[in-house]
């Protein structure tokens, strides 16, 4: 089911139209959402984000789009698609309405919401080998638009291209700068030692949920630092550890950097922690 404006309809009815912004020209916002038996995941997160993006993109926000109104839609959305027992990975679009070329006639907007059911209903970690190698053919130039979660992605869909004809299960992606910035669906943590390194948004890297409450988690622990400082490529061949972190994954592990291996004992802390913090925001 997809809720479109409010009404709720099958995914063979939904239809967008040809001069949608956000298909002509990128000029959409969206939230990617976990869900567990109705209850949204770091909901106040995800709906100060998307108003900042919106207000970054100059879009008119609808005097109704409260943080209770579109949790409701998104509840609605989930009951009348009867996934209201399980795990859901819930997409919220945002885009501005219809109209002019690259100067829009004007700043509302149009939404939709859609769903799909996934595994588990809280955090695990995969220790599967998980090979990562750099994407060098195009860099994140890092400004604010960079830290936005927009359908703008050419870049990753390009290096996730790259990672499957390599035999990768990721790529890690540049700044102008050569800094490592974040991977192709996720931000990126670095353990070394006691420090728990994650590059800054000034960067480029996505303004990430899951890397804030790593964030706050990591300020209380008592045997670690947390850092927001830029990663190299060397950097990456001296870390104990390495992992990605997203919405739906949580904390996901890399295994592998070239021949360098990484171990798992802080992520594991941290995931215990994620899960626990997850469950308070409900």
């Amino acid at each position: 089911m997809i809720n479109l404006n409010g009404t709720i309809t099958s995914h063979e009815a939904a239809k967008l139209s040809l001069k949608n912004r956000g298909l002509l020209y990128g000029d959409a916002v969206f939230e990617t959402i976990k869900a567990v038996n109705g209850q949204l995941f770091f909901w106040e997160d995800h709906y100060f984000r998307l108003m900042a993006s919106m207000r970054i993109l100059r879009m008119a926000i609808p005097m109704h789009f409260s943080m209770e109104f579109l949790e409701d839609e998104i509840k609605k959305t989930i009951r009348a698609a009867t996934f209201d027992k399980q795990a859901v990975r819930i997409k919220l679009y945002v885009n501005r309405k219809e109209g002019g070329k690259y100067n829009p006639t004007n700043h509302d907007v149009d939404y939709f919401i859609e769903l799909e059911a996934t595994g588990n209903p809280f955090y695990t970690l995969n220790e599967d080998p998980y090979r990562v190698e750099l994407f060098k053919d195009h860099y994140i130039y890092a400004n604010l638009l960079s830290t936005l979660k927009s359908n703008a992605k050419t870049i990753n869909v390009l290096g996730s291209i790259y990672a499957t004809e390599n035999g990768y299960q990721n790529c890690l992606l540049l700044n102008e700068k050569k800094m490592v910035v974040e991977a192709l669906q996720g931000n990126l943590f670095l353990v070394k030692g006691t420090t728990i390194i994650t590059p800054p948004t000034s960067d480029g890297c996505l303004r990430g949920i899951i890397r804030k409450q790593l964030i706050e988690i990591g300020k209380t622990l008592k045997e670690y630092t947390i850092e927001e400082k830029s990663i190299s490529s060397f950097d990456l061949q001296k870390a104990d550890e390495l992992f990605v972190t997203n919405v739906m994954i949580g904390i996901q592990p890399i295994s592998n950097y070239r021949k360098k291996s990484y171990g798992t004992e802080v992520a594991k802390i941290l995931l215990q922690k994620l899960n626990v913090k997850a469950r308070l925001t409900f």
